[in-house]
C-alpha cells in the first residue's frame, strides 16, 4: 500500500521553517524509495511499495525545491536525482543507506545507476550533458570507471538554494569586484538609470530577450551607481566582475557563462562586467569579453570608457557624462551640509577647477570633515584651503602613473622676464581663475563647448624659463603641474600616439591640473605634403592633440625650442603664445640675485660680474648649484672662485669656450 505523506507545514510556521520542513518531507520520500529498494535486494518476494508523487507545499512564495524545479524545468525523476545528492549533505546516515542500496560497502555515494534503479519514471536522457541537471551544473559528475557508476554530487550553490539561501557562487565571487551601497544620483545620472529601466521593461512587455546595456564614459563610480539604481528599481541584484579577471580559456569561459546565467535564474542577479581598464584591441582578452557577452543568454550590464562593438547580441548603449557644474555644486552643498555656508562662494571655485565625480566629492568632504586639528598640520588652515588641497589630491592617483608631477614653490618674483611676457602669463592666470564666471554665469560656454580649453605655447631656447613659468602659474593658482614628455608619447605605430594622449587627458579631467607637454617639436613640426599614410597620420595626431586641448577644462601648455618649427595653422588654435627670450645682461644679473637661497652662506659674490656669463637661466642654476656643492666640500661659503670652477664645467658641457672677458676680475 502507498505510504502516507508527511503532514503539510502549519500556517503558524515562518517561510524558512516551512521551507525546511518541506525539504525534509521530500528527502523522507527519497529515503523511503531507498529503503524499499534495499528490502527488494534482501528479498525478491518483498512487497513493492508504490512511491507516491510529492505534493505541493502550498507555500507562498513557493518552496525553494519547487521554485528550483520550476525555474530549470526539472522532471520528477530529475528532481529525485537532485534530492538523492542533497541527502549526502543534509542526512547523517545517507552514506550507509546508499551503500546498502547499492549492495556494496564502498559505494557510499549517489550514482546514476542507483537513481535509475530506485526512482519511478527513470530515463537515461536526464543525465545527458544537454539536459537540465548537467547543463545548469545542478549536479556534477565525478570520478568513476563509467558514467553510470561515477559519483554524483550536488553543486554547493544549488544546495544553498534548496535551503533558501542565496550567497553568490564562490567561483564568481573570486572574480568579483566590491559594490558600495551606492549614493544618491545627480539628475543626469538618474535619467540614465530611468532609461535603462524603461529599456528592459519595454523588452519584457514585448516578450523580447532583455538586451545588454552598455554604459560608456570616464566616470567609473558614476556608472556603477547608475547600474545599482536601475537594478534596485527592477528588484534585481547586480554583481560586478572584472573583465581583467575573466578567463581566456574557452572551457573556463563557458563555465563562467553558465554560472552567471544560473545566478540570474536562481536569485535574479545580473552581471555587471567592468571593462573600464581594458583597452579595445585585437587580443585574447578582448576576444574573451566579446565571446562571453555574445554567449550570455541572460541580461548583462557593461561598463566601459569607450564604446565596445557587438556582433549579434542586442545591446543598448548609454553615454554617461561627468556631473555638470551645477550638479557638482549641488553635491558639494549636500555633502558639506551646514558648513557650506562658511565658504562664501568657494564652492564655485572648486567646481570651476575640479571636475570631480559625485563619489569623489563625497570622499573629499568626508576627508576634510574627518581631519583633526593639530599643531603644524594643514588642518589649521581655513576650510576652503583644506577643501582645495583635498581636491588636488583626489586628482593625482591616475595622473601619477602617466606623467611627472612637478612640486614647486616658485613665485612671480622668481621669474625674470620682460614685462610684456609677464603680462601674458598673468592673463593666462586670469583666464584660468575666472573661467567659471565667464563660461557659465556670463553664458560664453552655452553656445559651444568647442574652444573653451585654455591652451598656451611657451617658445624659447633651453633654460630660458619655460618650465619655471609653468611652475609659477601652478603655485599662483594652487594647481598641480604635470610634465608630459611628448617625445615619449609619440609612437611610430598608427593609433598609439592618440591612445597615449587620450589616457593623459582622461586622467587629467578629474582635477584642474596644468598639463605641460614638453618637447612639442617632436609632434608639431611643419605640416608636410601628404605623400603616404604615415604623413597623413602625423597630421591626425596633431589635430587630435589640439582638439583635446581645446576641450580640456584646465590649462594645457606646449613648450618648444623653435617657434618657427610649428605650423601657423596650428598656432591659430592656441590661445596664448609666450616667447621666452634669451636673457640680456640686466636680466642675467637679476637671475643671479635670486639664485641663492637665504640659508646659503656666500662671500663676496658680484652679480654684475656673474651676469657677463652668456648663458640662460637654466645654466645659471646649474653653475650656482655646482658651486654650492664645491663650497660645501671645502667647508667654505660660496665664493667667486667656486663659481668660476663651476662655470668652466658648465661651458665644457655646453661645448663652448669660456672667454677672459666673461670672467675677468672674478678672483
Amino acid at each position: 500500500m502507498p505510504q502516507s505523506p508527511a503532514p503539510l507545514p502549519p500556517q503558524s510556521l515562518t517561510w524558512p521553517e516551512a521551507n525546511q520542513q518541506y525539504l525534509v518531507e521530500a528527502l523522507g520520500r527519497v529515503r523511503a524509495a531507498l529503503t524499499t529498494h534495499i528490502s527488494k535486494l534482501a528479498d525478491d518476494n518483498s512487497p513493492q511499495l508504490e512511491l507516491i508523487p510529492l505534493e505541493s507545499s502550498k507555500l507562498s512564495p513557493l518552496s525553494s525545491l519547487e521554485e528550483l524545479c520550476l525555474t530549470f524545468s526539472l522532471s520528477p525523476f530529475e528532481r529525485d536525482v537532485l534530492l538523492l545528492c542533497a541527502g549526502m549533505e543534509l542526512e547523517g546516515d545517507w552514506e550507509q543507506l546508499l551503500a546498502e542500496a547499492q549492495g556494496n560497502s564502498l559505494k557510499t555515494y549517489p550514482t546514476a545507476q542507483l537513481a535509475l534503479a530506485v526512482f519511478p519514471g527513470a530515463y537515461w536522457g536526464a543525465l545527458l550533458p544537454t539536459t537540465a541537471l548537467r547543463r545548469w551544473r545542478l549536479v556534477e559528475v565525478g570520478a568513476g570507471n563509467s558514467l553510470a557508476s561515477s559519483v554524483l554530487r550536488i553543486d554547493e550553490r544549488v544546495l544553498n538554494a534548496l535551503l533558501g539561501l542565496h550567497p553568490l557562487d564562490d567561483r564568481l565571487q573570486q572574480l568579483g569586484l566590491p559594490l558600495s551601497a551606492g549614493s544618491a544620483l545627480v539628475v543626469s545620472h538618474q535619467q540614465v538609470a530611468e532609461q535603462m529601466v524603461k529599456t528592459w521593461l519595454l523588452a519584457s512587455q514585448r516578450n523580447l530577450d532583455l538586451p545588454g546595456l552598455q554604459l560608456c564614459g570616464g566616470d567609473v563610480e558614476g556608472k556603477r551607481a547608475i547600474a545599482q539604481a536601475a537594478c534596485r528599481s527592477l528588484d534585481i541584484i547586480p554583481f560586478a566582475i572584472s573583465a581583467e579577471a575573466l578567463p581566456t580559456d574557452s572551457v573556463q569561459l563557458q563555465l563562467m557563462r553558465c554560472l552567471c546565467e544560473r545566478e540570474w535564474h536562481l536569485s535574479k542577479r545580473v552581471v555587471l562586467l567592468d571593462c573600464d581598464w581594458v583597452e579595445v584591441r585585437e587580443d585574447d582578452r578582448n576576444r574573451a569579453i566579446a565571446q562571453f557577452l555574445e554567449a550570455l543568454s541572460t541580461p548583462w550590464i557593461l561598463s566601459s570608457q569607450v564604446r565596445r562593438p557587438h556582433r549579434l547580441r542586442p545591446c543598448v548603449t548609454f553615454d554617461v557624462k561627468a556631473p555638470s557644474t551645477a550638479e557638482q555644486r549641488q553635491v558639494w552643498q549636500g555633502a558639506l551640509g551646514d558648513t557650506a555656508s562658511e565658504l562664501n562662494g568657494h564652492i564655485d571655485s572648486l567646481v570651476s577647477h575640479f571636475n570631480l565625480s559625485a563619489t569623489a566629492i563625497q570622499s573629499a568632504s568626508l576627508k576634510v570633515g574627518g581631519t583633526v586639528t593639530e599643531s603644524n598640520d594643514t588642518t589649521t588652515a581655513p576650510l576652503s584651503q583644506r577643501l582645495w588641497t583635498v581636491c588636488r589630491e583626489q586628482a593625482r592617483p591616475r595622473l601619477d602613473e602617466l606623467a611627472q608631477r612637478i612640486d614647486s614653490s616658485a613665485g612671480w618674483e622668481d621669474l625674470v622676464l620682460p614685462e610684456k611676457e609677464r603680462g601674458v602669463l598673468r592673463d593666462i592666470a586670469t583666464h584660468v581663475r575666472q573661467r567659471s564666471q565667464v563660461y557659465e554665469r556670463w553664458g560664453f560656454g552655452n553656445k559651444s563647448g568647442r574652444g573653451l580649453g585654455i591652451s598656451a605655447l611657451f617658445a624659447g631656447g633651453s633654460g630660458t624659463g619655460k618650465t619655471l613659468a609653468a611652475e609659477v602659474l601652478g603655485h599662483h593658482l594652487q594647481l598641480d603641474v604635470y610634465r608630459i614628455d611628448l617625445s615619449s608619447v609619440v609612437s611610430k605605430y598608427i593609433g598609439e600616439t592618440e591612445k597615449n594622449l587620450r589616457q593623459v587627458f582622461d586622467a587629467a579631467e578629474g582635477g584642474g591640473v596644468i598639463l605641460l607637454f614638453d618637447e612639442a617639436d617632436s609632434l608639431f613640426g611643419k605640416r608636410t605634403e601628404v605623400k603616404d599614410s604615415h604623413d597623413r597620420h602625423a597630421n591626425i595626431e596633431v589635430s587630435y592633440l589640439l582638439q583635446r586641448m581645446e576641450a580640456y577644462r584646465g590649462l594645457a601648455i606646449l613648450t618648444t625650442n623653435i617657434k618657427s618649427a610649428i605650423d601657423r595653422a596650428f598656432l591659430r588654435r592656441i590661445r596664448f603664445v609666450v616667447q621666452f627670450p634669451f636673457p640680456d645682461a640686466t636680466q642675467r644679473e637679476a637671475i643671479w640675485q635670486r639664485m641663492f637661497p637665504e640659508q646659503t652662506p656666500t662671500d663676496g659674490l658680484d652679480c654684475k660680474k656673474l651676469a657677463k656669463l652668456h648663458v640662460s637661466g637654466g645654466n645659471i642654476r646649474n653653475i650656482a648649484l655646482n658651486a654650492a656643492f664645491g663650497a660645501a666640500d671645502d667647508g667654505e661659503p660660496v665664493q667667486m672662485k667656486h663659481l668660476l670652477q663651476a662655470a668652466r664645467g658648465e661651458y665644457v658641457k655646453l661645448e663652448q669656450s669660456l672667454t677672459d672677458g666673461e670672467v675677468k676680475g672674478w678672483v
